[in-house]
């Protein structure tokens, strides 16, 4: 299907998308605070600015667009115009992610990527399940001072 919007249209639409305080990062960091995890946001001294750190268990989470990170999931799917634009986009941006992450790695920090799609109502439970699991049991192995009680 044609992109219904000239490209001029099309350019002023793109340069609204955010890159901070989206809804996904917001609904999340809702989540992480109504669960007591406190963090800091976009720390600009770590590679990839992660959208949000959390120092105690020396973690980081990236809130990733499917769309705009190549996620294999339904909000994930390429267009199907200017596919040799949008496939070279996407897949830089999967290329600076991996780099970004052995960076983080290599500092010993340990990463979560969190995919839009799993921010829905029905998957809210299951998501905070897994930062917690994440958090708890990969922290709990490096420092076995910390204890949490849900």
């Amino acid at each position: 299907m044609a992109d219904i919007f000239d490209s001029q249209k099309r350019k002023e639409i793109m340069s609204h998308i955010k890159n901070k305080n989206t809804a996904p990062e917001v609904k999340l960091r809702s989540i992480l605070h109504r669960n007591g995890f406190r963090f800091s946001l976009s720390r600009k001294n770590l590679p990839g600015t992660p959208d949000i750190v959390l120092p105690k268990y020396k973690a980081v989470i990236f809130v990733n667009g499917c769309f705009w990170h190549g996620h294999n999931c339904k909000r994930g799917q390429r267009p199907q115009t200017n596919t040799e634009f949008w496939n070279k986009k996407i897949d830089k941006n999967i290329e600076r992610d991996r780099i970004d992450e052995a960076k983080l790695k290599e500092l010993g920090w340990r990463v979560l990527v969190v995919w839009e799609c799993e921010l829905k109502k029905q998957n809210q439970d299951a998501l905070l399940q897994r930062i917690k699991e994440f958090l708890f049991r990969e922290n709990a192995a490096t420092q076995n001072s910390i204890k949490h009680v849900d």
